[in-house]
């Protein structure tokens, strides 16, 4: 049961308060901080955020690492309806992204008739490497999982035995579900960086590509967005100036 923040008017915090878990690898601390911290700057409501880490998950996520999986994250995500219990809403978001928008707006798109709402991104790439080395693999529904809102009562064949087991594309691919219980979310809330042209309304950039937390990624669009946002986390405070006898 969430904690409840009394006002005035009744509890703040509760059972409609947006829920992020943020996936993290330790080659990316600053990008899942920046996130974090974008989220909170531009929501009008409060937001509860955790982050999916694997050492954190303990004996429950046993895959062995694929060569083919570019993060940390790659399958621990599809633990979120697990670890929020199987109820309520939960959103899951990729790490190398930078929020723009109010998440408050996001959350308000729930649609309990689905099980998932995802961007249908229809991207099209070829083999070879991004960040890091990284291998770039494509497949269909590429990208329909590195932003995910899930009806957790709904996800419930995602348990750690199936996430542990199951094939990458059968995860990434939601063929864990019927194709009508995947919903649609607009595009502007999942934005492929150095993929596709980035609108002005953009919510959530996603650097799929690459971000500037990598030395290999500084010139990557958008760099200067997420420079910006880094920097406004880490602003310094005024001091008096010292009283002079």
């Amino acid at each position: 049961m969430p904690t409840l923040i009394p006002t005035s008017q009744g509890p703040l915090v509760g059972r409609d308060t947006p829920r992020v878990f943020i996936g993290y690898d330790p080659r990316e601390d600053v990008a899942v901080n920046v996130l974090a911290d974008s989220i909170q700057a531009h929501a009008s409501t409060p937001v509860q955020i955790a982050q999916v880490r694997l050492s954190q998950l303990g004996n429950v996520y046993r895959r062995q690492h694929h060569p083919l999986q570019s993060t940390a994250f790659s399958f621990s995500r599809f633990l979120v309806p697990w670890l929020a219990g199987y109820e309520g809403w939960a959103l899951f978001i990729d790490a190398d992204m930078l929020c723009q928008g109010d998440i408050a707006e996001l959350w308000a798109l729930r649609d309990p008739a689905k099980a998932v709402q995802v961007v249908k991104h229809q991207q099209q790439c070829e083999p070879g490497l991004k960040f890091q080395g990284m291998p770039q693999s494509p497949y269909g529904r590429k990208n329909w999982s590195s932003v995910v809102l899930f009806n957790c009562n709904r996800c419930r064949r995602l348990t750690p035995e199936y996430v542990n087991t199951a094939s990458g594309l059968d995860l990434h691919q939601f063929r864990w579900l019927e194709d009508e219980a995947i919903g649609e979310l607009p595009a502007e809330w999942n934005v492929l960086v150095g993929v596709q042209p980035v609108p002005a309304g953009a919510r959530i950039l996603h650097y799929t590509l690459g971000g500037p937390w990598f030395d290999d990624c500084q010139t990557m669009p958008q760099s200067d967005r997420w420079q910006a946002a880094r920097a406004a986390m880490n602003h310094p405070l005024s001091l008096p100036e010292p009283s002079r006898p």
